[in-house]
């Protein structure tokens, strides 16, 4: 049997689509657009399977869309700065410039042999100054609006890296890349004012229809808005004095102050002010505050790592509770960033403030009895439910909603607090102190202080002769570029060395596709009213917060600075799931990389060099850790981009984790190599190209019309809800269809067979075309066409062949269910009806009772009334 020749057709199909420019994205006025976009790639310097599956999804996108006529703008660029250019630049003594740009024709090559429909003319390069120029000067018109700044504040400190870290890139308090155990640090920071956006961005979340629901989820957790009170306790000393300091009040955030007759303990950051002042005077407590130092200052960290506090020695006296004073604790799971930096702990209802009151014997006092009346004391589990006060004197009976309402209006009549909003949404810092990064474009002047770099010199390039022998950030060790005359007065000043974080390059890059080649601006204001949104992003569930929220935040506040009329940027959202395969490890406990090993029987695998056997673990993410990786070159060489796609595709939907199988790529394979063979070597003689239909068709070639346009139907729906497994299950259900048919020597049921054969062969070329585009020209070719199927449009189903001849019509008696019968669609009411009383069981009921009326509604149903 003949095979498909994946190594010949794939080139050349590449190569023909690349002459053609059968990609290229023009704005066409009228036409309607789409725009498809994968998250852009870190350039580092190979493609996983996790890349192709994500770029595959997309691709399948793009082609459709195409075929169904759109004007679609599908590209594919490079977010090229970051500390791995850095560190490989530290090891291997080539320049991050270089170590890149080679990464990136590497991929790029990878990228073009997977098939994808990429106008590659819109390619860009975050590095490049050509880009980073019109990012500078985006920050100077934020700078200019109030929406960028500078202050003192502590931070995620990476020791090794030696650089700033976000909240969400330390990971069980280490460096997110480093690896390495987070400290904080107090450091002169840029910052962009998201938080002035939070409004807007939980409410535009309404608006995003086509997202998950469970990133929407994230993002209005992660903007965190919360409706709380903002108190006020007198401090004393331990003796019961009050403190005679310039503040003698303790400010606290609480989203609970209905609980506060439950309150046993003050506590407030490490960071707070009131623990810097005291520790001055206590060097178990200055001991304590560097021990949390080395502690992240991520939620994840806090929320996971034990509850620990130093005792100041002072206490604050209850509001409400004569007699009462509460022990004042710096503690290491309250944040210096949210609301005051101070809180008051309500152990019997709050998880965190019962693991340290049980830690520190305080008291444990239930004020919320659950709703079947439950007030039972507190165990080891705190009672986060609805239910009633209880033991809280005047909020006593009331529900926490209306205690909430009452307690506010103590506070407030007695002068102790102030109902107020909070946002869990911090300011993004966006200084790093790295090289290879966007230089902020900033001067510092000891005459006139911070100095925007004049539009005129833009860009402030990074410099090229850089050693990292020194480290930390290697502009601090570069006099030359470091010092400079100052715009406005002409005195000796320095450029700021911080450089962006890489977030600030793929917050807007979606925009700059849009015209990439322009010089004056980022972008061209019409093309981004022609482009935007972006209809379909698919991108990594790990982008949820981080990315997808300054993108979005990125896009109002370029609009607030005359950019562009648009709020939000991505219309569609779609996260894959990941690629996964079998981990493998020897009799030494040493990871094993899948081609070295051969299955055996029993859940047991042999090396193939000795045999030994090795275990067989669970399937997980693929990572070069546990090497349980599979190179995509590999594959592609062994089975083409193809098989590698169907697969990708066929085995599970787009948002579930895949799991990576040898024997489901040689079914891909082989399923190849059947669509193949029926188009190349055809069971009947096929009428030539653009064959009128027969003007009849015998019973069976009718059938099989009709299985044919019932599949282009149901595939289309299919893939507009991303059901890609599906569409490719129902490909193969009609491959099988079409392999039964015979020609007309089988009879007169098969009148028309071959002109069926000839449709149904086209409709699967077109319809795999998405998935397999190599594979679907070579069929399109081999049947006789001589244009590109690229080029060609989708599939139209004829209304009146999907629909059943017969259909299942339920009979009621009195609205109630007796049967079922099968009708031809459209039969008449009087066959309707007798057919319905024929059924035995309304010809029994009728016995003993005469029908008044039959009601019959048409293709539906049939109800007698008795």
């Amino acid at each position: 049997m003949s095979r498909y020749n994946f190594k010949k057709a794939e080139p050349k199909w590449q190569a023909i689509w690349a002459e053609r420019n059968c990609f290229v994205a023009r704005e066409e006025k009228g036409r309607k657009k789409y725009y498809a976009l994968e998250m852009f790639p870190y350039p580092s310097g190979r493609i996983h399977m996790g890349h192709v599956r994500n770029y595959t999804l997309g691709d399948i996108v793009a082609r459709f869309k195409r075929a169904q006529g759109y004007n679609v703008l599908h590209p594919m660029g490079w977010d090229a700065f970051g500390m791995p250019a850095e560190n490989a630049a530290a090891e291997s003594q080539a320049h991050p410039a270089e170590w890149t740009e080679k990464n990136i024709s590497h991929m790029r090559e990878q990228l073009m042999a997977v098939g994808l429909s990429y106008d590659w003319s819109r390619e860009l390069t975050s590095c490049s100054p050509d880009y980073y120029r019109h990012e500078q000067k985006i920050f100077l018109d934020f700078l200019a609006k109030g929406l960028a700044y500078r202050k003192e504040s502590w931070v995620n400190w990476d020791p090794v890296d030696q650089t700033v870290l976000a909240n969400e890139q330390v990971i069980d308090g280490c460096g997110w890349r480093s690896g390495a155990r987070v400290e904080q640090k107090k450091l002169s920071q840029w910052f962009l004012k998201i938080t002035a956006y939070g409004d807007e961005l939980l409410a535009g979340l309404d608006d995003l229809e086509k997202w998950p629901e469970r990133v929407r989820l994230m993002q209005e957790n992660w903007v965190g808005k919360s409706e709380g009170m903002e108190l006020r306790f007198a401090l004393r000393d331990a003796s019961g004095k009050a403190r005679h300091t310039h503040d003698d009040t303790l400010a606290i955030y609480t989203t609970r102050a209905d609980t506060i007759f439950g309150a046993s303990f003050l506590a407030v950051a490490p960071n707070h002010p009131l623990a810097g002042e005291l520790a001055a005077h206590d060097p178990a407590l200055r001991t304590f505050v560097e021990e949390c130092s080395r502690q992240g200052l991520s939620e994840e960290v806090i929320e996971r790592g034990e509850k620990k506090g130093h005792d100041t020695g002072l206490v604050a006296a209850h509001p409400f509770a004569k007699n009462v004073v509460l022990p004042v604790y710096v503690a290491n799971f309250v944040l210096m960033e949210y609301g005051t930096g101070a809180i008051f702990g309500c152990p019997a209802h709050d998880a965190r403030d019962l693991e340290f009151a049980r830690k520190y014997g305080l008291n444990v006092t239930r004020v919320v009895a659950g709703p079947d009346g439950d007030d039972a004391e507190i165990g080891a589990t705190a009672y986060i439910g609805d239910g009633t006060l209880i033991h809280s004197d005047f909020l006593n009976g009331r529900s926490i909603e209306d205690a909430k309402r009452v307690v506010a209006e103590a506070f407030e009549k007695a002068g102790l607090g102030k109902r107020k909003t909070v946002y869990r949404l911090r300011d993004w810092g966006v200084s790093r102190q790295r090289y290879w990064g966007c230089p902020i474009p900033i001067i510092h002047c000891e005459a006139c202080g911070i100095v925007p770099v004049p539009e005129k010199d833009l860009p402030v390039e990074l410099p090229r002769d850089i050693a990292f022998d020194k480290g930390g950030n290697p502009l601090d060790h570069h006099a030359a570029w470091q010092n400079v005359a100052c715009p406005n007065c002409g005195k000796q000043a320095r450029r700021e060395t911080d450089t962006f974080d890489t977030f600030f390059e793929s917050s807007w890059y979606f925009l700059r596709f849009c015209s990439p080649h322009l010089e004056n601006a980022a972008f061209d204001r019409d093309a981004v009213a022609y482009w935007m949104p972006v209809d379909q992003y698919i991108g990594g569930i790990e982008h949820a917060v981080l990315h997808l929220l300054y993108s979005r935040f990125f896009t109002r506040a370029l609009r607030d600075c005359g950019y562009l009329d648009l709020a939000e940027p991505f219309a569609g959202l779609l996260t894959q799931g990941m690629v996964c395969h079998e981990t493998y490890r020897d009799k030494d406990g040493r990871w094993l990389y899948p081609q070295d090993v051969t299955h055996g029987e029993g859940g047991t695998a042999a090396v193939d060099q000795s045999g030994a056997l090795v275990t067989v673990g669970r399937s997980e993410k693929m990572s070069k850790s546990k090497r349980n990786t599979v190179d995509p070159k590999a594959i592609i060489a062994a089975y083409g981009a193809d098989t590698a796609r169907l697969f990708m595709l066929s085995d599970s939907p787009p948002d579930r984790d895949l799991e990576w199988t040898e024997t489901g790529v040689d079914g891909a394979w082989r399923y190849v190599n059947r669509l193949w063979r029926m188009v190349a070597e055809p069971s009947l003689p096929l009428p030539p190209v653009a064959t009128a239909q027969p003007p009849s068709l015998g019973n069976a070639a009718l059938a099989i019309h009709r299985i044919v346009h019932k599949t282009i139907d149901a595939v289309t729906q299919d893939l507009e809800h991303f059901h890609f497994n599906r569409a490719i299950a129902r490909i193969r259900e009609m491959t099988n269809a079409l392999g039964e048919v015979k020609g007309n020597e089988a009879g007169d049921a098969w009148v028309g067979a071959p002109w069926v054969l000839r449709e149904g062969l086209e409709a699967l070329a077109r319809l795999i075309q998405p998935m397999t585009p190599h594979l679907a020209e070579e069929l399109w070719q081999i049947l006789g066409h001589e244009t590109l199927l690229a080029d060609a449009p989708w599939p139209q189903a004829d209304p009146l062949l999907i629909l059943d001849e017969r259909l299942t019509i339920a009979v009621q008696i009195n609205g109630k269910l007796r049967g079922t019968i099968d009708l031809p669609r459209d039969a008449t009411r009087e066959d309707a009806e007798a057919a319905a009383l024929a059924l035995p069981a309304v010809a029994k009921a009728l016995e003993e009772k005469p029908a008044r009326r039959i009601i019959v509604v048409p293709n539906r149903v049939i109800n007698v009334v008795v």
